[in-house]
This record gives C-alpha cells, structure tokens and sequence, in this order.
C-alpha cells in the first residue's frame, strides 16, 4: 500500500494528518512489532574501510577507513577580511528578492480555511511538547544522529539486527541510520534487519528510527544497478534532466520510492537540488539534473514528489549548492568565491523553491563561502550560512541534516567533538555520520552541561524532529 508521509509536511508547517494518542518515551510497543530475528549481527573482517562514503566517491583510504576520493588538489584560497560573523550590508537578499516568510506552523494559510487541519496540528504539537518533557537529556541527544549500524553496534559490519543491535539502541536510542551497500545483500535480509531495527526502536522510546541511504540514481546507488535486487536500474539524474520531462524525473522517484519502501526504508537522501554552475565540477557533475535553476528545480520537486508519493522522506542537498565549486568536500577543502547575490540568482533557487513548497528536508554541504561568511568555515557548521542565510533569509524552519561529518572538509580542522557542536550552534538539527560517533555525542552532552549549548537549543532541533517523527508514526497507524 502507498502510504503518503505527511510528517514532511508537518515539518514544514502543514499538518496534515489524523492526531493520535501520545506513547511516552520506552513504551512497549513490542506486541506491534514482533518481527525479531534470532542470532547475533553479522561479523565480517573486512571492517569499515570498505564502506562507502554517503554520496558513494571511492579512492584512497581517508580517516576513520573511509574510502576517499583522489585529493584534487584545488588551492586552498587565503580567508576574505571581512568581518567574520556577520553578512557584509550588499550581501543581504536584495530588495524585491521572492523568498518564503513563513516560520512554522503558525504561518500556515491552510489552518484557516480548514479548522479541522488547525486541530489535528495543535493534537501533535502538544505530543512532540509531552515528549519534551518525558525524554531525557541523553535521549534527546541521542536522537539527534543519524549514525552508520557500525559505529552503534561496534562491529566490523552489520548484516542483521538482532540482540547486539536491541542492546546498542536501548543504550543510546540514536535517531537513525544510514546503510551503504555493504550492509545490504538481498531483499529478504534487508526487509527482516530494518524491521527489526524499528521494532527496536519503538519499543524504547516510542519513536520510528529515520533508516536512510544514498539512492541518488546512477553512480549514487546502495541498491540499483547492484546486481542483488529486482528493481529498476536508475540512471544518472544528468540524463533524466536532458529529457526536460518532470514526469520522467517524477517517475524516477516513484520507482525508487516504491522499492525503498517495500524493503523498509523510510529517508532518501535526494534528490540532488545542486544546479551545475561551475563546468570544472566533478563532484556532482553526473548527479545533478543540470546547469538551469529553473530545470534543476522542477526535476528536483517532481523527483521528490514521487518519492513522498510512496512514503518515502525527501532531503534536498546540498545546500547552498555543490555544484560552484571545483573542489570536493569528500577530500578536503573545497570552496566558492561567490556572493550571496550570486547563490540567490543562480544556485539557491531549487532550495527556495523547497521551501516554498514544504517539499521535505534539507542538506548542507561542506563547502566554504569565504565572500559571504569571511572565514573558510564550512557551511554545515556556519551560522551564516545556516541561521541567517537558509533560516532567517530564506524562510526555513523544517529539519537541517548536515552532510556525512567524517569527510575531509571536516574531519582535517575539527574532532568529531567539536564538529558535533559547531553543528549544532550553526542551527543544524540532524548530525549525520560523525568520524567518531561516541566522541560526538559526549561532546554535545557536555557542551550542555558547560553551558556552550543551552538546553533550549536542544529542544529546538528536536521539536522540529519530532514533528516529522510523530507524522510518520500517525501515518502508520492510521493506514
């Protein structure tokens, strides 16, 4: 059965679907999900060098034994002396510039006209405020990573989800997962291993666990084109965008959405939103739709839309836009001289057009904006970019998931520590992938406890989690 995820929406200020009664964080929800399979989780000695990095680069060995492209030796270009911390006066959105004004939920012209929508908002806005007061500081936490099985687990690789993998998540109940191919050897095994993975997490705090992958479509696959499933192959998204048919690209994420779902998946990270702007580009040169906002745009939306269509969570990436630059992040440094006059005519307008159309989350990349931020730091730990830039221009107010922090961008400046907080002050919500996850998440905790970040910033990033959370949950229950 097609099932719509309305969560997105709710996200985003539009909540659509029926309320339903609050299960408070551990309840044991066991006698719903009783699929369970027997025996520990695979162990294999290849260990974790042979995981692919999230948007499938391959090359040498980079830290933490994660493959790594060739280094592509771009200069790395000296700072801008601007002051850093604040946007320069001709860099703000000019005057007459189209962007989004709503801020949550509040700002919804559908509540008026249809109370009842109005109603069934307020149901889940005081469910995500009863878990607020029920989690725990470690929980909440928690629920902020999405985290390779591997790093939870602590095993070489993870096949299957069994006791290891129950004891793992009721000790740190991480939000979710993201499996590369490796974890992924056939229809029936990953059907059995995520379900299982959910079960486990509902019954410990009540909560679907986000289980995600990196199924772009072409060279950025973990199951088409793999030889181990029965499904479409998926081509490049340069060729769908050649065709100009957003029902090409709206199938596309059909296919794709129809048997992510049917294995258990419930994220995807795509489609790729960045426009093709700079012809030395390799990065995403054969995963973007092209080089036309407009055309990357309505691809993206459409793609996005076939994806949501089958229950499936869409993450726009990778904001502001990969496709400027000449470098990789995958590496290391990898910058724009661009101003924000330039990313609002050219590259920020598929992200726009996100927002405007509550179409689902959003990535940030790595890159470094040194014309607009006056510093080489990276946009996923930028409060420039990501508080004043994507939240406070921009007009967004849903889910901000950084891109996998264990690449060279960031893992050549910043301990997984100090990364995890950085994110986190910048106005992210969802840290994805840490070099070391156990590192990153005692790191959060105690910059709480310290008083760099304030309990309320936590709540933050998990009220808009939870909403999204919550929907889904609804959706199920209700379908």
């Amino acid at each position: 059965m097609k099932r719509i995820i309305w969560g997105v929406c709710a996200a985003l200020g539009i909540l659509m679907c029926a309320g339903c009664q609050s299960k408070h964080p551990g309840a044991d929800l066991a006698e719903r999900e009783q699929a369970q399979q027997a025996g520990p989780d695979v162990r294999e000695e290849s260990g974790l060098g042979g995981q692919e990095q999230p948007d499938g680069q391959e090359g040498q060995a980079g830290p933490g034994g994660q493959e790594l492209p060739e280094d592509p030796s771009v200069q790395r270009q000296p700072e801008s002396q601007a002051e850093p911390g604040a946007l320069a006066e001709q860099e703000r959105i000019p005057q007459g510039t189209t962007v989004s004004t709503q801020s949550g939920p509040s700002a919804d012209p559908a509540a008026a006209a249809h109370p009842e929508a109005s109603e069934k908002e307020e149901k889940l806005l005081e469910e995500v405020e009863g878990y607020l007061e029920k989690l725990t500081l470690e929980e909440k936490v928690a629920q902020l990573f999405i985290v390779l099985p591997e790093a939870l687990m602590k095993v070489d690789r993870v096949t299957a989800a069994g006791e290891t993998t129950r004891n793992a998540i009721h000790q740190i109940p991480v939000g979710g997962f993201i499996y590369m191919a490796g974890n992924l050897t056939s229809a029936d095994q990953v059907k059995t291993m995520l379900s299982n993975v959910q079960a486990y997490s509902m019954e410990r705090t009540g909560l679907p666990a986000f289980l995600s992958v990196d199924e772009e479509g072409g060279t950025v696959t973990r199951i088409s084109g793999k030889g181990k499933f029965d499904v479409p192959d998926i081509g490049d998204m340069a060729a769908v965008g050649q065709t100009n048919d957003t029902a090409q690209a709206k199938k596309v994420g059909t296919d794709m959405g129809t048997y992510l779902a049917d294995l258990g998946f419930n994220m995807d990270f795509a489609p790729v939103a960045d426009v093709l702007s700079n012809p030395e580009n390799t990065v995403v040169k054969s995963r973007s739709f092209g080089s036309d906002p407009k055309l990357v745009s309505d691809m993206s939306l459409a793609l996005a839309e076939g994806l949501r269509e089958q229950g499936i969570l869409s993450v726009f990436k990778h904001f502001p836009g990969h496709g400027a630059t000449a470098g990789d992040t995958h590496a290391g440094y990898a910058f724009t001289d661009k101003t924000l006059e330039d990313l609002l005519s050219c590259e920020l307008i598929p992200f726009q057009r996100c927002i405007e159309e509550k179409a689902g989350m959003i990535m940030v990349g790595h890159i470094s904006l040194p014309g607009i931020t006056g510093s080489d730091m990276p946009a996923s730990l930028s409060p420039e970019i990501i508080n004043e830039v994507l939240r406070g221009r921009m007009g967004y107010d849903g889910v901000v998931v950084t891109d996998a922090l264990d690449m060279g961008a960031i893992v050549q400046q910043f301990s997984s520590a100090e990364a995890a907080v950085k994110v986190l002050t910048a106005g992210a919500d969802l840290i994805l992938m840490p070099e070391n996850f156990d590192e990153a998440y005692q790191g959060v905790l105690d910059a709480v406890k310290d008083g760099t970040l304030s309990p309320e910033r936590i709540d933050e990033s998990l009220r808009r989690i939870l909403k999204v959370k919550l929907g889904m949950k609804q959706d199920k229950e209700s379908a």
